[in-house]
C-alpha cells in the first residue's frame, strides 16, 4: 500500500471528530464499489469508510440497497489493498481474531461518528 494512502486516506478510528465525521467514499476512491458474490452474482455497496487496525486496512461496506433499520447488521468488513495500478483490492478476513480485531476499530469509528452528530446536530 501507498504511503500517500496510509498517511492521508484512512481513519483514525480514535480520531473521528478532527475530520467532521464519514461522508461514504473516501478522497480519490469510488463511492461505491461492486462485489461479485459465491453464486456469481453482483452487489452495489456503498463505501463506507477505509481505516486502519492493527497495521492493516480495511473497508466497510453497506448494500446500496438495505434500508436505514437493516445498517448495522448488513456492514460488510473486508481486507483492503491497492494494486500497482492504485486500483482497490478487497480480501476476506479468514481469521477470527483479525476480524475481531477490524470489528472492533469499526465499532470505535460508529461510536465516534455518533458522539460527533450528537454533539453537533447540524
Amino acid at each position: 500500500m501507498s504511503d500517500d494512502f496510509n498517511n492521508n486516506q484512512g481513519c483514525d478510528p480514535a480520531d473521528c471528530a478532527s475530520c467532521g465525521g464519514c461522508k461514504g467514499g473516501i478522497a480519490g476512491y469510488p463511492g461505491t464499489i461492486k462485489l461479485t458474490l459465491d453464486d456469481d452474482t453482483e452487489m452495489e455497496c456503498t463505501v463506507l469508510t477505509i481505516f486502519p487496525a492493527g497495521d492493516k486496512q480495511y473497508i466497510a461496506l453497506l448494500p446500496a440497497d438495505v434500508d436505514d433499520e437493516d445498517m448495522e447488521s448488513e456492514v460488510y468488513i473486508y481486507s483492503f489493498g491497492l494494486t500497482p495500478e492504485g486500483e482497490p483490492l478487497l480480501g476476506n478476513i479468514e481469521d477470527d481474531e483479525e476480524y475481531e480485531l477490524a470489528s472492533q476499530a469499526f465499532d470505535t469509528i460508529l461510536e465516534n461518528a455518533r458522539t460527533v452528530a450528537e454533539a453537533d446536530p447540524e
